[in-house]
């Protein structure tokens, strides 16, 4: 990957070979994202437009043939490099891309509307099967108000994994800048990752209380998890790195997130909940003193 981002500073030509071909190639674009963001978040505005500019007509191409999500994580990746240049913090960074989320949603569903509710439409006939009959015990309007928040939790889904595309993006631009220009900065950033308690108290609000705003608003409810999901792996960084412990442990918590999603995301969800009121890297920092180990996690 280091070979890869030197590759892309060597010269404008390198660079817009790479955001472009990526952009045009499916299954490629967040490569596209990251590889912009690094030229963003080095070059700035003024030397990176060129670059981007081109990268936005594949793009675009995309769109037109119907798949928007090459130029959502594009320019959405492209617009928090932007916040992060300017010297937005990582906690900020995150509760923006909630924002960002929405407008994925609304987009999403206005482009793929027939396909989710079709979709939609599949799942209410086995909500019945899925709660082993207690969906039949619910009254004629507790039932109808679940079923129309079916729809719109499948789009809050879409445009959560867009969101967290555009954030992996981000992250490994940031990840290249610093092994070009400041090896072990990015790792320090990442591992000091922490919501403050009334950030991460809106978060679970919104998880929480957004089906009860309206049924489009019950997106919220996936979209503001994803900030509390990276806060959570930040957590676990920093205390096998304030812990002196091996990188089995992070190979092993990816390895499970990725095998066993629905039992580990809440599970990170919830630690990065408690970390904004316990901090337990600053306990484990203070319980070690001054020696503790340093490694890079």
């Amino acid at each position: 990957m280091r070979a890869l981002a030197e590759y892309i500073m060597r010269g404008r030509m390198q660079a817009t070979l790479v955001v472009v071909g990526s952009a045009a190639m499916p299954l490629l674009f967040w490569l596209s994202a990251a590889a912009g963001s690094l030229v963003l978040l080095r070059r700035g505005v003024s030397d990176a437009i060129g670059i981007l500019a081109w990268a936005m007509l594949p793009a675009i191409a995309w769109w037109y043939f119907g798949e928007p999500r090459t130029l959502l994580v594009l320019v959405g990746a492209l617009g928090l490099a932007l916040l992060l240049r300017a010297n937005w913090t990582w906690n900020r960074i995150l509760l923006s891309s909630v924002a960002l989320g929405l407008v994925y949603g609304f987009v999403l569903g206005a482009v793929f509307r027939e396909p989710i509710a079709a979709m939609a439409g599949e799942l209410q006939k086995l909500l019945p099967t899925m709660f082993d009959g207690a969906h039949q015990q619910l009254s004629v309007s507790e039932r109808e108000r679940l079923e129309a928040l079916i729809a719109p939790v499948l789009t809050g889904l879409l445009a959560a994994l867009l969101q967290i595309l555009s954030l992996l993006s981000l992250i490994l631009g940031r990840y290249w800048q610093a092994v070009l220009y400041n090896p072990g900065g990015f790792g320090r950033e990442f591992r000091a990752l922490r919501l403050p308690l009334p950030q991460a108290l809106l978060l679970l609000a919104g998880m929480m209380l957004g089906p009860n705003l309206g049924p489009q608003l019950a997106m919220l409810t996936p979209l503001c998890s994803v900030p509390l999901l990276f806060a959570g792996i930040a957590l676990v960084h920093g205390l096998v790195e304030k812990g002196g412990l091996a990188r089995f442990w992070l190979v092993g918590m990816y390895i499970t997130l990725l095998l066993f999603m629905q039992l580990i995301y809440p599970l990170l969800v919830v630690l990065a909940i408690v970390d904004s009121l316990f901090d337990f890297r600053g306990r484990l920092a203070r319980k070690n003193g001054p020696g503790s180990a340093n490694g890079e996690g």
